[in-house]
């Protein structure tokens, strides 16, 4: 758990920012960054196949699973309903459609440790289709940084690792 310096009022001793309105300023850029920029991506990791949840569930297999390829249903369940509002039984309907032909990217194996719960294993079709959909987010992301120079793309990448840093400390507070 971070420290608070004695009168700062902030995590980690940090004074508050000297820039005019910075929280406002980063606002303002959030949503067209989210909803322009982030649904750009996200459309092109769905590659005209899949809905936003399973592309959310591949992602999580990916970036949080075992070995990149396998994950818990719950431990799925639970990341998804923290970023959207989904319940357990769409969550169940859209790994079973992933699992089925014409898809057949998953497979859903019982627990060893539950019979009443399931793990989700990519399949070696969903292996594959992980890697076309990681290229195809690759290239639009390389669409945005052609018009950006090294120095900005350091800087981004080093602002998104940040961020991603200090959100993941809030869910250990």
């Amino acid at each position: 758990m971070a420290t608070k310096k004695a009168g700062s009022g902030k995590p980690g001793g940090k004074a508050a920012s000297q820039i005019p309105d910075a929280a406002l300023r980063f606002l303002e850029y959030y949503y067209p960054i989210h909803y322009k920029a982030g649904i750009g991506v996200e459309d092109a990791l769905r590659g005209g196949q899949l809905g936003r949840h399973q592309v959310a569930m591949l992602w999580l297999i990916h970036s949080e699973g075992k070995g990149g390829r396998e994950m818990n249903r719950k431990a799925i369940e639970r990341s998804l309903e923290t970023w959207f509002e989904i319940s357990g039984a769409a969550i169940t309907k859209a790994l079973r459609a992933m699992a089925q032909p014409p898809l057949e990217l998953v497979r859903l194996v019982e627990d060893p440790k539950s019979g009443r719960e399931k793990i989700v294993i990519l399949t070696p079709k969903g292996e594959a289709h992980m890697k076309k959909m990681i290229a195809g987010g690759e290239a639009y992301v390389q669409r945005i940084i052609d018009h950006m120079s090294d120095e900005e793309i350091e800087r981004g990448l080093h602002f998104f690792k940040r961020i991603s840093e200090i959100v993941e400390g809030f869910r250990q507070d």
